[in-house]
């Protein structure tokens, strides 16, 4: 696909740099690409310059936790200025909070007997790329797996960091409402990310997308990597019936796994994008 609204570097849970991010985006026919890290928007500007040396369209990106019905869900916001009062508060705060996250879970290993567990995911992190943004749960995996403690990082999640377990931590969130009037202030586009991620009911899904209208949404992500083809139905439906727009995106953390960047299952034709190339 020529164009990629979902995305991840070493800011925050991706595996390559994000100059390097760009670049493989480039090289997989990416013209237009937004840069959508986990609640912090430090790996922009190094993006920028690497785009720009492309010639690719490069939009602000940023993808913000919030609590909603219980549950953390995710908010993607584009085409804010990067200098924006209200985007800079809120991925400052979220930066704290995702740092106090990292600490509890390296205590909650440490009294199962697994010391030296933050240290090891900011070595794994920093062998990825420099950041200044805690280490988040796939670093930890990947030190359990380095330390010999599982197989692989499908055990690491199941057994120690997945849901419910003993590194699954919760972080308190902001509201939607608190995050939906972060992104309205910046004067950014807003779509609803990955709705099947959410353990929700159809009825609980759509009551979201209701609230999510309300609070000033503009898009619904129908396209989320290789999903499967029946949840893209279902997606599609909820954007007509409430009259928003969609993004689609690989939502690319790393090479060789759930999806290549640049990479996704097709749009219904009759839907509006958020963006065009």
């Amino acid at each position: 696909m020529d164009i990629d609204l979902h995305c991840h570097s070493t800011a925050s849970d991706g595996a390559l740099p994000p100059a390097e991010l760009i670049r493989r985006a480039h090289e997989h026919g990416v013209q237009t690409l937004a840069l959508t890290d986990h609640d912090t928007i430090e790996g922009l500007p190094a993006a920028h310059e690497a785009a720009a040396a492309l010639n690719m369209r490069l939009l602000n990106g940023v993808e913000l936790s919030c609590l909603w019905g219980g549950a953390t869900i995710h908010i993607l916001g584009y085409d804010f200025a990067l200098d924006d009062p209200a985007i800079v508060a809120a991925t400052q705060s979220l930066h704290r909070g995702r740092w106090l996250r990292a600490e509890e879970i390296s205590k909650r290993l440490a009294a199962k007997g697994i010391s030296g567990a933050l240290e090891g995911a900011q070595a794994i992190q920093a062998a990825l790329g420099d950041s200044a943004n805690a280490p988040a749960r796939p670093h930890f995996a990947q030190f359990l797996v380095k330390a010999g403690h599982v197989r692989d990082h499908a055990e690491a999640f199941r057994k120690w960091l997945g849901a419910g377990k003993i590194g699954d931590v919760k972080q308190h969130w902001p509201s939607l409402e608190e995050t939906m009037a972060t992104l309205v202030a910046a004067q950014a586009s807003i779509s609803l990310a990955h709705l099947y991620h959410y353990n929700f009911t159809r009825t609980k899904r759509r009551r979201l997308v209701q609230d999510f209208v309300n609070a000033g949404g503009h898009a619904l992500e129908v396209v989320n990597g290789m999903q499967p083809a029946e949840q893209i139905g279902t997606l599609s439906i909820l954007a007509r019936e409430f009259n928003l727009k969609v993004t689609a995106g690989s939502d690319f953390h790393l090479p060789q796994q759930w999806s290549e960047i640049g990479r996704y299952r097709a749009v219904p034709d009759d839907l509006t994008p958020l963006f065009v190339q």
